[in-house]
């Protein structure tokens, strides 16, 4: 670990993340906090789309989303999910496995009162993954949720975060030649020690 100290700092890898995603920030010009995440439907077909990070905690990555939408379906049947950060700007990239819990309290809340409240109305608006008529017809069901909720509304029953508990995560930074780095940090459980392992680019 002692090469290239400066990207690799550390034996924590929430710490590396934390870094990372501080340093892309300054870097990156849309979204550096974007994940690709994959999921597994009931017949094991996977899917993966876009979602915005919002926390990194120190055993744990934390996204939002509407818990009757197919990607929480599928998070709750598989119980797992991996993502993948790319950000083009460092050539870095940060990949992670792992299971999956509801984070449907408190901080929820909190994360839901930080938006802004178009955001909010939308979260109860939107029948998110469901058959849409029209953009209209979304428009006009905002518009009865803001009628009916106020400006100050709760957060949904059915909206709220998922936080992945990683047993691998792995750091990739681009080297000369194509010769990468890569680190892959492994554990046996979400509460186990982690081993360290170089891997070949």
């Amino acid at each position: 670990m002692s090469d290239r100290a400066g990207i690799f700092a550390g034996e924590d890898p929430f710490v590396i993340a934390q870094q990372w995603l501080v340093e892309a920030e300054k870097t990156e010009p849309n979204d550096p906090n974007a994940i690709a995440l994959a999921t597994v439907d009931a017949d094991g077909m996977p899917n993966a789309r876009m979602v915005l990070l919002k926390d990194i905690e120190d055993d744990a990555f934390v996204f939002y989303t509407n818990y009757e939408s197919a990607k929480a379906r599928e998070l709750d049947s598989a119980g797992a999910a991996a993502f993948v950060m790319h950000w083009k700007s460092l050539r870095r990239q940060l990949r992670v496995r792992g299971t999956i819990t509801r984070e449907n309290g408190e901080k929820a809340d909190d994360y839901y009162k930080s938006r802004s409240l178009k955001s909010r109305l939308g979260a109860w608006a939107s029948k998110q993954s469901q058959p849409l008529s029209s953009r209209g017809a979304l428009m006009a069901k905002v518009a009865k949720v803001t009628a009916e909720k106020g400006l100050n509304p709760d957060r949904p029953p059915f909206w709220g975060g998922f936080r992945i508990q990683p047993v691998e995560i792995e750091f990739w930074a681009d080297g000369s030649a194509r010769l990468h780095d890569r680190f892959r940090w492994i554990r046996a459980d979400a509460n186990g020690p982690w081993t360290i392992t170089r891997l070949s680019p």
